[in-house]
C-alpha cells in the first residue's frame, strides 16, 4: 500500500497521520505498496502448502435511495452503477462486492487488525467513511463505536439493509460539494485510487468537515510494480497490463497513484502534526516473513479476482478492443500470474 495518513487494481499502501489546528486535527493515512529502495525477503522454500492464505444531514442532493438511484446498467455481462453513470470505471455486482470485502481483509491485515491508525478514543461521535463500497467498514467502525453516527457515502447502493443501528448509508458523489451540518471526528478515505479527478478538492473537503481536534485518515496506493530482483519480466503481460491502466486513466484525469501525494495534500489542506506510513505490499506468498506472506497471499487473491473488473470498461470504451480481445489479453495475464503463485516472480506495488 502506498501510505497511511493520520490514510482498483491493487497497488502498495502509505500511511500519513496529521493533526489539524485547534481547530481541526486530521490524521492522513495512505496506503501504498512498498518503494523500490525497501527490501523484503524472499522464501526461497518451495512447498506450495503453506497456510498464508489462512444522521439527518443534506449530503449534496441526498435525502434516500430513491428507486432511480437503486437502479443499474449492464455492460459486456457486467452490472454498474446508474447514479452519475460513468463516473466509476468498475463494475458493482457481487462478483466485485466480495472482492471488495476481501480487499477491506487486505487493508486490515495490512493494520494489523485495526480499523485505522487515528488516535479518536474510545467515544468518537460522528465518523464519516467517505466511497464505502460495500459499507464493510462503516458497518465493522459500527461496532466498533457504537458510541458515533457513522456515516457512509458512495455511489453505488450496494450496502446491506441489516446494519447496526447507528450506522447509515446514502448515495451520492464525494467530488460534489459536501452540505454536512455536523463535522466528524474522523473522516475516514480508503482505496479511491482512480476515482477520482480532483484529490486536492476532496482533501479540503475532509478538512472543512472535520471538528477541533479531529483526524482524517487516508489509506491509498501508489500502484507502481516493482521486483528489486528483476523477476518480473517488464516485456510480459503483467506489466503491460498495468501500463496499459495507467495510459486509460491519464486519459480519463483520474490519478492511479495518490499514495505518494497524500502527505501534501492533506498538509496543504491545513492539518498538522501529519504522519505518513508506508507498508511493504508485496503480490503472492513469496516474502519470507510470515505476516507480508499473508498480505501478499491475499493481495494475490485480490488482483487475480479483479483483473476484468478494473480494466474491461476502460479497455473497451477507452482503447475500442472487443471483449473477446479483453478476455483473450487477460487469458494471457493470468498465465504469467502461475509464475507469482509459484513464486519464480517477486513483485509489489510500490
Amino acid at each position: 500500500m502506498a501510505g497511511n495518513s493520520e490514510e482498483t487494481p491493487p497497488t502498495a499502501p502509505s500511511a500519513t497521520e496529521g493533526v489539524a489546528p485547534p481547530a481541526a486535527a486530521a490524521v492522513a493515512t495512505a496506503e501504498t505498496t512498498q518503494t523500490a529502495g525497501q527490501h523484503v525477503d524472499v522464501d526461497q522454500g518451495d512447498d506450495d502448502n503453506d497456510s498464508a492464505l489462512g444522521d439527518g444531514d443534506a449530503y449534496s442532493a441526498t435525502t434516500s435511495l430513491a428507486s432511480n438511484i437503486r437502479n443499474h446498467t449492464y455492460e459486456n455481462g457486467r452490472r454498474y452503477h446508474s447514479y452519475q453513470v460513468g463516473v466509476y470505471f468498475a463494475p458493482n455486482d457481487e462478483a466485485e462486492n466480495d472482492r471488495l470485502d476481501m480487499h477491506h481483509h487486505l487493508a486490515t491485515l495490512i493494520l494489523e487488525g485495526n480499523l485505522t491508525t487515528a488516535p479518536i478514543g474510545k467515544s468518537p461521535q460522528r465518523i464519516l467513511d467517505v466511497g464505502c463500497g460495500t459499507g464493510i467498514w462503516s458497518i465493522d467502525a459500527g461496532d466498533e463505536w457504537p458510541s458515533a453516527q457513522v456515516i457512509g457515502v458512495d455511489l453505488s447502493p450496494t450496502q446491506p439493509n441489516s446494519v447496526p443501528p447507528n450506522v447509515q448509508f446514502e448515495i451520492d458523489d464525494v467530488e460534489k460539494e459536501w452540505t454536512f451540518q455536523n463535522p466528524f471526528d474522523l473522516v475516514h478515505v480508503r482505496f479511491m485510487a482512480a476515482s477520482l479527478l480532483d484529490w486536492p478538492k476532496l482533501v479540503s473537503q475532509c478538512y472543512k468537515h472535520t471538528k477541533p481536534g479531529g483526524w482524517v485518515e487516508f489509506k491509498d496506493w501508489d500502484f507502481i510494480l516493482v521486483s528489486n530482483d528483476n523477476s518480473l519480466p517488464k516485456d510480459g503481460y503483467i506489466y503491460k497490463y498495468h501500463q496499459l491502466l495507467f495510459s486509460a486513466l491519464d486519459k480519463i484525469g483520474r490519478p492511479c497513484n495518490p499514495g505518494p501525494n497524500l502527505k501534501k495534500w492533506v498538509e496543504d489542506a491545513g492539518y498538522k502534526n501529519v504522519t505518513e506510513r508506508v507498508y511493504p505490499v508485496p503480490i503472492g506468498r513469496w516474502p519470507k516473513d510470515k505476516e507480508l506472506k499473508e498480505i501478499g497471499a491475499w493481495n494475490f487473491v485480490v488482483l487475480e479476482d479483479g483483473l476484468e473488473a478494473i480494466c474491461m470498461r476502460m479497455f473497451t470504451g477507452i482503447y475500442g478492443w472487443s471483449v473477446d480481445e479483453v478476455q483473450v489479453f487477460l487469458a494471457q495475464v493470468r498465465g504469467e500470474l502461475k509464475s507469482i503463485k509459484s513464486k519464480k516472480i517477486h513483485c509489489q506495488h510500490t
